[in-house]
């Protein structure tokens, strides 16, 4: 689907899952009309930030500090997009030590919370009868008010060094208003997503989000 002529990232919500449940999540996020502005990827293939890409980590890496409930375990910023493993651990321990036992049992423990069975149709509205509900110390929850401080502070930028190009705001947003999501089921998962978004850099020239 187009977003104002311009690919745009599908819903991949799971009707009826409880995105704030304990699990390991694989997250995508990617900028509005998937413009390279977060850097660049150099001959040596690694990722360059610009200062746009440095606010963003900045904002991401302090979302975590601001919530106990979730840890990311791999995260890559890309000129036009953002990988990362995020784990929800609603114990708020804030820290590995979820992951002391190695990363199998990691995934093992917070698979078999996260795959219990989906809600039936009896229990609970489906999509198109009933909005989305963004859950507190959720995944959405989370995504909300990091673009949120995205926005903010990038505007913060434009403003102080006078750049004449548009703010983002409600109407104008730095990333896709959507993003994509899998709950990530077991070690294997684990281990080829991980490697896939470490080597992210070195395989740019063949990424579906490069071009738009």
């Amino acid at each position: 689907m187009r977003y104002l002529n311009k690919y745009r990232i599908e819903s991949h919500r799971r009707p009826g899952w409880d995105y704030s449940a304990d699990g390991l999540y694989f997250i995508t996020l990617v900028n509005q009309n998937r413009i390279c502005n977060l850097g660049e990827i150099d001959s040596k293939n690694q990722m360059i930030l610009s200062d746009f890409g440095k606010i963003v980590e900045k904002e991401w890496l302090g979302s975590f500090d601001i919530r106990r409930e979730l840890i990311c375990d791999e995260y890559i910023i890309m000129p036009n997009h953002i990988h990362a493993i995020i784990i929800i651990d609603q114990s708020g321990s804030g820290n590995q030590s979820k992951l002391d036992g190695g990363i199998g049992s990691a995934v093992q423990t917070h698979g078999r919370a996260s795959l219990r069975p989906w809600p039936s149709r009896s229990q609970s509205e489906s999509p198109s009868q009933s909005p989305p509900i963004r859950l507190p110390k959720s995944i959405s929850s989370f995504l909300a008010g990091f673009k949120s401080a995205v926005n903010s502070k990038i505007d913060d930028f434009i403003d102080l060094h006078h750049l004449k190009i548009p703010k983002y705001n409600r109407n104008n947003h730095f990333f896709q208003p959507n993003y994509h999501d899998h709950i990530i089921r077991n070690d294997g998962e684990y281990q080829r997503i991980k490697n896939y978004i470490i080597q992210n850099p070195e395989k740019w020239n063949d990424d579906k989000f490069k071009n738009p």
